[in-house]
């Protein structure tokens, strides 16, 4: 079975590192034309150079996601530069913290670039969407929409919300053939677990090895994934062969979940 993308147009948020990257290399390579979207430019034309196809088949845009105005207008450009087939939702996560002691604007931010954000994506590049007969709406969210992650309850709340959404959307869009789902990842080797891994040492929870190993132990796998094994799973859902897979959470964490 040959997964291809060949004569379909990509949008892939968080681009410039960790699994958004690696999820514009996989669509690449499944011969996708992308738009690579994050807030560095300049990382955005260097994960752009070494793609298959390079700057001549792949455009960039600069865009902070948090940022309602230019979300709005941003994707409305891209909407107006042709059909998109494929949209990743993909972000940075919240800072971590407990939810008890998060204040209100961290969850208004925090919704506003995940909810929001993606709300708005939708609303531009659907129309082509349905035009075509053809539509991905993929969103990286996280296993903590099935078993809550303790330290992180701004983001367990936002990745919870994004889950709902994403399901609701699903239905409303079945009839159009777009298909909506949600890909929870694991434990990735990305700057994002680096950052949370470091947090917990700097609060007294050992030292960075040993926080380490005691999540490695949860994970039946034994390692943690790399960031191409949650973009193989994106690739997935954005193929043809996925036509009939829509509202549903495809964890990808190497067994670390004990609920079904």
């Amino acid at each position: 079975m040959k997964l291809s993308l060949e004569g379909r147009r990509a949008v892939v948020c968080g681009a410039s590192r960790g699994i958004g990257r690696a999820i514009a290399g996989v669509l690449a390579d499944m011969d996708a034309q992308l738009t690579l979207v994050a807030r560095d430019e300049q990382a955005l034309r260097a994960v752009a150079t070494k793609l298959p196809g390079g700057p001549a088949r792949h455009a960039v845009r600069a865009l902070d996601l948090s940022d309602t105005a230019a979300v709005e207008a941003g994707f409305a450009a891209i909407a107006a530069e042709g059909p998109v087939h494929v949209l990743i939702n993909n972000t940075g996560g919240p800072a971590a913290g407990t939810v008890y002691d998060a204040g209100p604007e961290e969850f208004e931010n925090a919704f506003r670039q995940h909810v929001v954000a993606a709300q708005l994506a939708a609303q531009a590049l659907v129309p082509g969407m349905r035009k075509a007969g053809y539509g991905r709406i993929i969103n990286i969210i996280s296993t903590s929409v099935k078993e809550p992650i303790p330290g992180l309850g701004v983001s367990n709340t936002i990745r919870a919300a994004m889950a709902a959404w994403a399901k609701t959307l699903s239905r409303e869009l079945a009839p159009y053939a777009i298909t909506v789902n949600n890909v929870l990842p694991g434990f990735t080797s990305t700057e994002r677990l680096d950052y949370l891994f470091k947090l917990r040492a700097d609060k007294g929870g050992g030292s960075v090895e040993e926080i380490e190993r005691a999540a490695l132990a949860q994970v039946p796998t034994g390692r943690f994934a790399r960031p191409e094994e949650i973009a193989w799973a994106v690739g997935f859902l954005a193929s043809a062969q996925a036509a009939y897979i829509s509202g549903i959470n495809v964890p990808v964490d190497g067994g670390r979940m004990a609920s079904l």
